[in-house]
């Protein structure tokens, strides 16, 4: 009995070694390939061989995007120039052109000599803003540099791709079609280019915004949903017909070649192709594994992704992906068998209604994390655009199917954009409703897991009973419940001056607790794309929601500013201080504007702790008064290089 009771123990002592070992196995592959996908640890990457009179050679790997100021592109560096020494390196960059006439010569394949310095892509400093820098790196690219006419030389060779070259010209076949028979503003036809194809370009930022509000900004971004669409359609259409129904593998072949042809014809970007990997193993899966587990076909498409690229598990759209299919795997069921509906309308409502409560469980946790906004109305909002949405999808199809036939084209044309604007019509009409959206909701990572843990032990406790899942919800709750008291507490005490780097703007707030006092272009104050993407993350990041004109312990007098004990002078333009005796002692001076002066005029009155050149001001004007400050041996800050500047203040 003894020696029974020692083999048992031994081999759960040997399970249990085995279980680490796996665990450390794996974590170490995954360790290796984030280290083999970096490509800056390739012996080939540009960055080791430039320096600052290097020329590149770059050549264009997509079609020029016309932009507000510039055409943008990636490109791929085939070669750098040291002294006529060509070497052949490989690596990504980002391209900026000038609007002038010769960009119109570039397409994609072509190659340009280009004699500029790289710029190293950086984030705005901004707090809470977007990690662009890590995004960039995510995408292996590191560099950027803004192109005029006399910066670059275009090369007689053009490098292209057959396959590559295809799917542009589809790419741009589609857009045109669409730009022609959907006639109205980019509200309709930026809304059609980015359900069918996931082109972003013409979209409208703030309706963007109003969609996100909404809950089905999914909608526009080509995902799971469309390709599932596609898959339910099919599946039903291919079980109508004898012959197909009885033979899976040429269900299997025509269900497979119809999502991968949909995924060319949208242009193959990532999130496509990621969505069709999925439903490539969910299809084979079904077909030839009699107790096949979705959740191990999600399982091993997701492995096969990340073994491509590691860094798709830092993508908000794979993150987004596999918690909603998660989510709706396993919870619709159970959420559909709550409630019994005798009439098979209302069953249709229910179940529409528990597939997107579902998925909106599993993801709501990431995306407070991301986006800081639950959408209240999503469930209307849903209930109306996606089958709506599904409608005017498949009428693109079929309107890019019949576009040779111009008699027929221009009627669909004219249906899918009367569609679409009733679409837009709810959806803004929705977002304009009072607490349509619970806004500024504070998340960081710790509260994001802490709110994961309580639904997948609600959820537990909700279909299985289980009373571990029920105490661990409790628990990660009274967390989630702690980290936002601490915050609080926190915030209460905070005070402090951000001049924000926003590109041509200038912007200030000074912060007491959960309130804020703000200084710069009325811009700025309106809701759209520059106050949502550039002040307010940093505002719901410090827990900041609102605006007082009546500051506590703040007071201006023009352009001087006394906040608590810290004395801070705004210069917006050209001033003449008189020489005093005794000079006044100044903790900040921020300049914007472009103002016509000389700093050695200034400290004739004044004496500044620090001056801050904010991004309103040109970088050719800031590096000429950084060479003052350095003459005068005074400390300098520059926004646009820098990022934003912070003035924390001791309240004691």
């Amino acid at each position: 009995m003894l020696f029974n009771y020692l083999q048992v123990e031994l081999r759960f002592k040997l399970q249990w070694l085995q279980g680490i070992l796996l665990h450390l196995t794996i974590v170490f592959f995954a360790m290796v390939l984030l280290w083999h996908n970096d490509s800056r640890h390739s012996p080939r990457w540009y960055g080791h061989y430039c320096n600052d009179s290097s020329s590149f050679v770059i050549r264009i790997t997509e079609p020029l995007i016309e932009k507000e100021r510039s055409f943008k592109a990636n490109a791929a560096i085939e070669g750098v120039f040291n002294k006529e020494e060509n070497t052949p390196v490989k690596g990504k960059v980002q391209l900026y052109f000038s609007k002038d006439t010769t960009v119109r010569l570039l397409q994609y394949g072509s190659c340009i000599l280009v004699k500029k310095i790289l710029q190293p892509i950086r984030n705005s400093g901004n707090p809470g803003a977007f990690n662009y820098e890590r995004y960039s790196a995510f995408h292996h690219t590191f560099h950027q540099v803004y192109l005029t006419n006399s910066d670059w030389t275009l090369l007689p060779e053009k490098k292209t791709d057959a396959f590559q070259s295809f799917i542009f010209s589809l790419r741009s076949y589609i857009v045109q079609t669409i730009k022609k028979y959907i006639n109205g503003s980019n509200q309709e036809t930026g809304i059609a280019e980015a359900l069918l194809i996931g082109y972003k370009e013409d979209l409208d930022k703030d309706l963007v915004q109003a969609y996100s509000n909404a809950g089905v900004v999914h909608i526009i971004a080509i995902s799971g949903l469309h390709l599932g669409l596609i898959y339910v359609m099919l599946t039903q259409l291919l079980n109508r017909i004898p012959v197909i129904r009885k033979n899976k593998f040429i269900k299997m072949l025509l269900l497979l070649g119809s999502l991968w042809i949909f995924s060319l014809l949208t242009g193959a970007s990532a999130s496509v192709l990621r969505s069709a990997v999925m439903f490539t193993f969910i299809v084979i899966g079904k077909n030839y594994f009699t107790q096949s587990s979705v959740y191990n076909s999600l399982a091993a498409s997701a492995f096969l992704l990340l073994c491509y690229d590691p860094y798709f598990l830092w993508d908000v759209g794979f993150q987004l992906s596999y918690l909603a299919l998660i989510g709706i795997v396993g919870l619709q069921q159970p959420l559909n068998r709550l409630v019994y509906c005798k009439q098979p309308w209302l069953e249709k409502i229910w179940s529409m209604f528990t597939v997107t409560l579902a998925a909106q469980i599993s993801a709501f946790p990431i995306c407070l994390y991301y986006f800081h906004q639950f959408p209240n109305l999503f469930f209307i909002t849903n209930i109306l655009a996606v089958p709506l949405s599904t409608i005017i999808l498949f009428a693109e199809i079929f309107l890019i199917a019949v576009s040779g036939l111009n008699f027929i084209a221009v009627y669909i044309g004219q249906l899918t954009g009367f569609m679409i604007r009733i679409m837009n019509k709810i959806i803004t009409g929705l977002n304009s409703l009072p607490y349509s959206v619970w806004d500024n909701i504070y998340a960081n990572i710790y509260t994001t897991w802490a709110l994961h843990l309580f639904v997948f032990g609600f959820c537990g406790w909700l279909i299985y009973k289980s009373s571990t899942a029920f105490r661990i919800a409790i628990i990660s709750l009274f967390f989630y419940t702690s980290l936002h008291v601490y915050a609080y507490l926190k915030v209460r005490k905070q005070v402090s001056v951000i001049v924000y780097n926003i590109p041509k703007c200038r912007a200030i707030d000074f912060i007491y607790g959960d309130k804020y006092y703000f200084i710069g272009d009325s811009i700025l104050q309106k809701e759209g794309q520059l106050k949502n993407f550039h002040l307010k993350p940093a505002r719901v990041f410090l827990h900041v929601g609102k605006q007082d004109s009546l500051l506590p312990f703040l007071s201006r007098s023009s352009d001087l500013v006394w906040f608590y004990n810290k004395k801070i002078l705004l210069i917006d333009k050209a001033v003449d201080f008189s020489r005093l005796e005794e000079k006044i002692n100044i903790d900040a001076l921020i300049i914007s504007k472009n103002p016509s002066l000389k700093i050695a005029s200034l400290m004739d009155a004044i004496r500044p702790s620090m001056i801050v050149f904010d991004a309103s001001n040109s970088l050719w004007k800031i590096a000429q008064w950084k060479k003052e400050c350095l003459m005068l041996a005074l400390p300098c800050f520059s926004i646009p290089e820098q990022g934003a500047y912070v003035l924390n203040i001791d309240q004691q």
